[in-house]
Formats: C-alpha cells, sequence, structure tokens
C-alpha cells in the first residue's frame, strides 16, 4: 500500500497528476479485495486478487517507464519508495526469462514442497495436454516466458507452417 501523504511528506514529482487517477482506481479496487468476504474459499484463494491487484499496479508502472517512457526517472523512484510499485518484482521483469512472472512466491523454491519453482512457471508445452494449472500461491494459471508460454507456442506455429507449405507442393 502507499504511504499516506501529509504536510512533511516530500511532493510529488512533476507527472504524478497524469496517473494519480489510475493508481487511486487501484487503491479503490485493492481495499474492495481486502474487504471482500472470503466465506466458502480456501485460505489461500482469499489472497488471490490482491496478489493480482498488486501485479497490475506494478505493471502499470513498468510499462510507463521502461516501455513507453512516459514517466521520469525522479517519478518512478518516487512511485518505487511510496509504495505504488514492487521494485523487486520489476527487477525480475527486466531479466531474461522472467518478463512475465506473476509474483516472487512463484520463484523461490523455499515454498514449494520439492525445493524446485511454482507449476505456473512451467512452459504449457511441457504439461499433460488439457491439465489446468493454478498457482496456489497467487491463482495464476502460466506465467512463464519462452517458446511454450503462450497458448499457441512458435514450436507449433512453426511446425503448423511448415505442413502447411509442405501440403502445397
Amino acid at each position: 500500500m502507499p504511504k499516506i501523504r501529509s504536510s512533511r511528506t516530500k511532493r510529488a514529482p512533476e507527472g504524478f497528476d497524469e496517473i494519480e487517477p489510475t493508481l487511486k482506481e487501484f487503491q479503490i479496487k485493492m481495499k474492495d479485495a481486502e474487504n471482500d468476504p472470503h466465506e466458502g474459499k480456501r485460505k489461500v484463494e482469499a489472497l488471490w486478487p490482491i496478489f493480482r491487484l498488486h501485479h497490475q499496479r506494478s505493471r502499470y508502472v513498468y510499462e510507463l517507464f521502461y516501455k513507453r517512457k512516459a514517466i521520469s526517472k525522479e517519478l518512478y523512484e518516487f512511485l518505487l519508495k511510496q509504495g505504488y510499485a514492487d521494485g523487486n518484482l520489476i527487477a525480475k521483469w527486466k531479466k531474461s526469462g522472467y518478463e512475465k512472472v506473476c509474483c516472487l512466491r512463484c520463484i523461490q523454491p523455499k515454498d514449494t514442497n520439492f525445493g524446485t519453482t511454482c507449476v505456473c512457471r512451467v512452459p504449457r508445452d511441457k504439461l499433460e495436454e488439457g491439465k489446468v494449472v493454478e498457482c496456489i500461491h497467487c491463482g495464476c494459471r502460466g506465467c512463464s516466458s519462452g517458446s511454450g508460454a503462450g497458448s499457441a507456442g512458435t514450436k507449433g506455429a512453426v511446425a503448423a507452417a511448415s505442413s502447411s507449405s509442405s501440403s502445397r507442393d
């Protein structure tokens, strides 16, 4: 959660006014998720909406700074310091192979039974056909990067293209 601003808090850098409505919207959604009734849900399922919103808010800040270059470095550092985004998660997104990671708990081997990463980090082409994967930590259904990450991996697309071109001959 972002820190509460008071008269002693450092003034927000230029450009904060433009993204503040979106950040306030995330804050309202986060409060709703925290106050949401959790009867009938497993203990871990009650936290999934909070993890998703945390991811979305951090991704929003990440894309503003790194992808669209719409905010200054000063504003980016202010947002990290004030708690609007998770700096550790953003640091992972900058590394190869972790571009789509959903949360830091999914890549920590100490949180799993067998000392490996979470099942949502396994590419879809490596899983059994028709198996629905759902992370126990955050409810993610697949955040692996690479060839088998999407619904149709690049290997499948290349194989389909080569088979269709060979059938035309």
